[in-house]
């Protein structure tokens, strides 16, 4: 199939984009590996696309008391940069992102912005407390992760702002486990579980149309519940969406022995 008609600027700055999102049915155009696909199937019908692979510096990742990963950088060049180990669960993440060549060409920021309910980074950043820069012409501003997501491929960002950094806190030794189910290699995860230690945090994601917090869950393991008890607490109340992948109950059950995973991998035993 072929994509319906579009405009297109190649945005040489981010002030040109900016203008260039301020009309209305404008669409982003970054590694295009979710976007492409949606154009040619016509579930996607922007009148604009706006190219943001020439503006500069907006693939920079920097590591220092933070780390901060520019939108437009590619998943395999940040598995590849000291962001990496600064943050060794976004690391594990980013490996199951698709296969090698479509993280040579997506984005951090076209993933999040995306906004798939199987989507890693998503729950990532809401397990880290990480949050998103939001340009726009009047100004930026910090989205937090648990506000993000709205929903099933919808997020807080506004028509006309554009997504320029991620910013995340340094995992150093904080333990962490990360499990997910797919099909295939590769293939978007039928459910995922992170976790995290000193705090604990325990996010869920493919279940629902957002990533979410086991608050329950993650109480009981700060106060010294086992695997199973934890994973038991952050999925006994869980309903998992059904589709024509898996069914809510197999979800659930998926889900259960991935949280368990996850919080043996940080080093929990019992």
């Amino acid at each position: 199939m072929k994509p319906p008609r579009f405009d297109y600027v190649a945005a040489a700055s981010g002030d040109e984009a900016l203008a260039a999102l301020a009309h209305d049915g404008a669409k982003v155009l970054a590694g295009g590996q979710s976007l492409v696909p949606l154009l040619n199937m016509r579930l996607a019908r922007p009148s604009l696309l706006v190219d943001i692979n020439r503006i500069p510096d907006l693939d920079r990742v920097e590591v220092n008391a933070s780390v901060r990963i520019g939108a437009l950088a590619r998943q395999a060049d940040v598995l590849a940069s000291p962001a990496a180990a600064a943050v060794p669960v976004l690391a594990a993440a980013l490996r199951h992102v698709g296969h090698p060549a479509t993280r040579s060409r997506g984005t951090i920021g076209g993933s999040l912005a995306h906004a798939d309910p199987a989507a890693e980074l998503p729950a990532v950043l809401l397990a880290l407390d990480a949050g998103v820069v939001a340009r726009s012409r009047t100004g930026e501003r910090i989205i937090g992760a648990g506000d993000l997501v709205r929903g099933p491929f919808t997020t807080s960002l506004r028509p006309d702002e554009l997504l320029t950094a991620v910013v995340l806190p340094r995992q150093d030794s904080r333990p962490y486990g990360f499990a997910e189910l797919s099909r295939r290699q590769g293939d978007f995860a039928l459910a995922g579980a992170i976790t995290l230690l000193h705090p604990a945090r325990i996010v869920l994601f493919g279940v629902g149309g957002a990533p979410e917090r086991a608050f329950e869950a993650e109480r009981a393991l700060d106060e010294g519940a086992t695997p199973a008890e934890v994973a038991d607490m952050a999925t006994r109340n869980l309903s998992p969406v059904d589709d024509v992948h898996a069914d809510s109950a197999y979800r659930r059950r998926v889900a259960e022995v991935l949280v368990r995973r996850a919080v043996e991998q940080a080093g929990v035993h019992g």
